[in-house]
């Protein structure tokens, strides 16, 4: 099973967009599940369903983080360079989706208003771009981690 396949499985499980794409890295970043789960729980709905950035990026952003991320502050060249893969990520992404805003992102998808989230229902899942979002994210970051 590629990332793209667990990512979108994932997300038909009940994860939200970032979610679904951290836990489809497992093997990547090294998180356990629940830590993983937990610390991309709150970007779903483009964080905390406020429709900003896709949760799908942002959870693609987080594995592209602890694969190939920074840690000393004073490292200017590593904080560029790393500044620079996410940019190229969100290049691609947006070129594939138009966006990296969830709300443009959902534009032309009957949403509920609020800051609840929706059920997941069959209707749900057949009005929603999300599962292929996630899975195109999947398949970005995949390319990305085998070309760096």
């Amino acid at each position: 099973m590629t990332h793209a396949d667990l990512a979108e499985q994932n997300f038909r499980e009940g994860y939200n967009c970032a979610q679904a794409v951290l836990l489809a890295f497992e093997d990547v970043t090294g998180l356990e599940r629940e830590t993983a789960a937990r610390l991309s729980s709150s970007f779903g709905g483009g964080l905390g369903r406020m429709r900003e950035v896709c949760g799908a990026v942002s959870g693609a952003s987080m594995v592209l983080g602890l694969a190939k991320g920074y840690s000393n502050p004073a490292d200017a060249q590593a904080k560029r360079s790393h500044y620079h893969l996410i940019q190229e990520f969100a290049r691609r992404f947006r070129e594939r989706n138009g966006s990296i805003i969830c709300r443009e992102l959902l534009q032309n998808t009957d949403t509920l208003p609020g800051s609840e989230p929706e059920a997941r229902t069959a209707a749900y899942y057949k009005k929603r771009p999300c599962p292929e979002i996630v899975r195109c994210a999947a398949e970005i970051l995949e390319d990305l981690l085998k070309s760096i």
